[in-house]
């Protein structure tokens, strides 16, 4: 497929979806008779007389396609890529959202399902701990905890999944974000430094996560592309779609050697992962455990609390650098 063309860097905004063969009202009461402006509790006992709108299959497949291509179009030219969607990803684009409507902000998660390992605690349970202070981004998403009446240093949300369905459904609110899920990011977009010293990260190179997963046992197929300013990494520890942009440093010789994760220290963990959140590479910001594999720092296990506070420090670290990345990125 080849990349969407896009005529201004930055200044492209939603293309709009024609969809004659579908005629749409936004909100509820789209459906005229009977059905107009119903209500569930209307509904109850009804069964027998109930029946959807009529509908051909031609109108559900434009509906799909005509919005996913726009979307396309429109993000070919994004400000912000965030890779993955994970805790810290999610906390990143939030907090971004949030503070600069104006941003154009992709989201490339390679799974189906967005939220990382953020689905379930330690051990496939389900309770979620969180050292204070990162407590106060619960509030932020309003998100319910509890406190331990013993121990005044962590809160317990009650279920993993209540914090990332929340996070998820607040971000993909936000009309400045787009989530791509089940794409992978293959490679990255580089631009010589003026100084010839190292490279500047300019972009993604995006392909669907079936395809990428089996280029060795077919033929070739060409990917996409994303260009923005500024890349924000959240892809995890080391694994099959982990640490990606950092091995990729590595591999492209703009980082001499990963310092290797280490063994787990919560009390060490959470405090250098949150500190230590930066741009790593001009244009490519880092957060989360992808962090651990760049600087050899410990591991934190079962305690999210650093994955949502170093989202929070990846956003102010994209918006320090945003002007002058997006000025370079004018250029070339």
């Amino acid at each position: 497929m080849s990349p969407p063309i896009a005529t201004s860097p930055t200044l492209d905004r939603a293309a709009p979806v024609v969809t004659k063969d579908l005629p749409i009202k936004h909100g509820v009461g789209a459906v005229k008779g009977n059905m107009s402006n119903v209500t569930v509790d209307e509904m109850a006992g009804k069964w027998d007389e109930f029946k959807f709108a009529p509908i051909r299959e031609s109108q559900v497949s434009r509906a799909m396609t005509r919005r996913y291509f726009a979307d396309l179009d429109t993000y070919a030219e994004s400000d912000v890529v965030i890779i993955g969607a994970g805790s810290c990803g999610l906390s990143t684009a939030y907090m971004l959202a949030k503070a600069r409507p104006d941003l154009k902000i992709a989201i490339i998660e390679a799974g189906v399902a967005p939220g990382g390992g953020a689905w379930l605690g330690g051990q496939l349970f389900s309770a979620m701990v969180m050292r204070r202070p990162a407590d106060a981004f619960l509030r932020e998403l309003g998100v319910p905890y509890e406190e331990d009446e013993t121990n005044p240093n962590y809160v317990v949300v009650k279920h993993a999944a209540l914090f990332t369905s929340t996070a998820l459904s607040k971000v993909l609110q936000f009309p400045n974000v787009k989530l791509f899920n089940a794409t992978a990011v293959e490679d990255l977009i580089t631009r010589p430094l003026p100084d010839g010293s190292g490279v500047r990260i300019a972009g993604v190179v995006t392909n669907w996560t079936l395809v990428s997963m089996h280029h060795d046992d077919q033929s070739c197929m060409d990917p996409n592309t994303i260009n923005a300013p500024v890349i924000v990494s959240t892809t995890g520890h080391d694994g099959p779609f982990g640490a990606f942009s950092v091995k990729r440093l590595v591999s492209m010789q703009q980082l001499e050697k990963l310092g290797g994760m280490r063994g787990l220290d919560m009390s060490r963990a959470e405090d250098a992962i949150v500190k230590r959140t930066r741009e790593v590479a001009p244009g490519l910001v880092v957060g989360g455990m992808e962090l651990s594999e760049v600087d050899g720092a410990n591991r934190m296990g079962p305690t999210f609390g650093a994955m949502a506070l170093s989202g929070v420090k990846a956003a102010e670290e994209v918006l320090r650098v945003f002007d002058e990345r997006k000025a370079e990125n004018d250029k070339y």
